[in-house]
């Protein structure tokens, strides 16, 4: 079984029976979008809601507004039908709330309001989540079935 692993602000796509592995989501988003006819996902670890945050914004992998259309584009081309296609979020984590000032929104929070948005503009349904909370996760999404495993640090393994 082939195991890719995708780092932060990276992007990678997949079918049949590869798995696509991203370690250590705090605040950054695994935005996951699955073909369950053709077996086919991608999946992509932003790292910042807009790009009006970043100086370098050639990385489409980075941003939720440029990734979602990226990883439609590459699934395309390996034979998946942007029709069928369905997503799943991870992460999102506010690691640092204590810190925080009262009200304020998280980077956690907003990546994952920005992951949101950017599927609803193209039409994708998110039919699995596990976001916010306190604490970071790893995920394994496999190709062959659509499922993700989450672990996260003293907690039981999450299937989504």
């Amino acid at each position: 079984m082939k195991e890719t692993v995708v780092k932060v602000a990276e992007w990678a796509a997949e079918r049949g029976e590869g798995v696509l592995v991203t370690l250590g989501l705090g605040s950054c988003v695994a935005i996951m979008l699955y073909d369950a006819e053709s077996r086919a996902g991608a999946m992509a670890h932003v790292l910042l809601p807009s790009i009006s945050l970043a100086r370098d914004t050639s990385n489409r992998a980075k941003f939720p507004e440029t990734a979602v259309p990226l990883l439609i584009e590459r699934l395309k081309a390996l034979g998946a039908d942007p029709r069928r296609l369905s997503a799943k979020l991870a992460g999102g984590a506010s690691m640092f709330s204590q810190l925080a000032t009262v009200g304020t929104i998280q980077m956690g929070e907003r990546n994952v309001l920005a992951a949101r948005s950017a599927l609803r503009a193209a039409g994708i349904p998110i039919v699995r989540e596990a976001v916010g909370g306190e604490r970071g996760r790893s995920v394994r999404f496999h190709m062959k079935d659509g499922r993700v495993e989450i672990r996260s640090v003293g907690t039981n393994e999450l299937v989504i």
